[in-house]
């Protein structure tokens, strides 16, 4: 078996550790029976489960009887958190969230609790959170201890919650180094935000129902007059504000990563016009020079023309024997060649 705990607690201290899974219910009747008293709602089994498979699962069931639908969802996993109430026994999904540094990464778990009259099952399916530190911090706490598989619930729901400020301050450098890069003009922040904006939206998936459960179990509690549901009432009271922090960093995050896509898209607009305006300032001032350079090229080249034409050695030619001839051609490649240029000099491309 998958189990990495398994405990029976009476009035809100640890008693016994039993061998199987329904060693723990067994061992709680059998004692009840023997004293002949009826059983404390503070005597309860604790059992702590790490994937368990489906052979594992359907085993928990009968032993505990357990709700299909429940059972199957915790099978399946990928569930969004939720409370949910099948005659006595409840079933509770929760999100634990963890950031890892190396990848970015925002990494969602999954929590499943079953909670019984006299027993709770925690499934985890993954390493996070390492719930041994909440068992730890109950057992210190008989009071806390002693109000049964609601004193478990909070004191896992408190651990998840707190779990949540660590990614929030992570989330929070990385939208910070995000705004130096859009400012910066780096070619792969897109790509960057768009990831980033994908790990806000997890993590708001993970912490946003948790808002409802809490409303839910503030409600359970707020009626009795126990000293210690009080401080239970209290305690949960507390984890809510703290969801309803993380709610709003999320929020505002997802909403400043929007902001920051959109000003990062303006910016490599600009960045596109103004690269645009100076290849058009460069192939204007390369036309200016092409017209410069065929502007010689056609004064230049009317006077070798007439030279041409006049360096041809045919003996019917009128020109060859013409006394005037020589001086002719010379003002006429001059008078031809200030033509051109004044008409260039005109239209200015000279």
């Amino acid at each position: 078996m998958s189990v990495v705990d398994n405990a029976v607690y009476r009035s809100g201290r640890r008693e016994a550790e039993p061998d199987s899974l329904d060693g723990a219910l067994e061992l709680l009747r059998d004692d009840e029976s023997r004293d002949g008293r009826a059983r404390s709602g503070s005597d309860f089994a604790w059992i702590g489960l790490l994937r368990p498979d489906d052979t594992e699962m359907a085993r928990l069931a009968r032993d505990f009887h357990l709700p299909d639908l429940a059972v199957e969802d915790a099978v399946t996993a990928h569930q969004r958190p939720k409370i949910e109430r099948y005659d006595d026994v409840e079933f509770v999904v929760l999100r634990p969230v963890w950031y890892v540094d190396e990848d970015e990464d925002v990494q969602v778990g999954e929590v499943h609790l079953f909670l019984g009259s006299d027993f709770v099952v925690a499934v985890r399916h993954a390493e996070r959170p390492d719930l041994a530190g909440v068992r730890r911090r109950l057992e210190n706490d008989p009071d806390l201890l002693k109000l049964g598989p609601r004193a478990v619930l909070y004191g896992i729901l408190d651990r998840i919650v707190d779990d949540y400020a660590p990614v929030i301050s992570e989330l929070r450098q990385d939208i910070d180094q995000i705004e130096t890069e859009v400012f910066g003009g780096d070619p792969d922040v897109s790509r960057r935000i768009y990831r980033l904006s994908r790990e806000v939206i997890e993590f708001q998936r993970a912490v946003d129902p948790l808002r409802g459960m809490l409303r839910f179990l503030l409600a359970e509690t707020s009626e009795d007059g126990d000293p210690a549901v009080v401080d239970l009432h209290r305690n949960l009271r507390d984890v809510a504000d703290h969801v309803e922090q993380a709610v709003e960093a999320a929020d505002g995050y997802r909403q400043l990563l929007e902001r920051l896509l959109s000003v990062n898209a303006s910016l490599v607009g600009q960045r596109q016009n103004e690269e645009m305006r100076r290849l058009s300032e460069t192939s204007l001032a390369q036309g200016e020079e092409v017209k410069r350079i065929s502007s010689w090229a056609a004064i230049l080249f009317t006077p070798s023309l007439i030279g041409a034409i006049y360096g041809m050695n045919f003996d019917d030619m009128p020109e060859l024997h013409w006394t005037l001839g020589y001086p002719f051609a010379l003002a006429l490649m001059v008078v031809a060649s200030l033509v051109l240029y004044l008409v260039f000099k005109r239209r200015g491309w000279l």
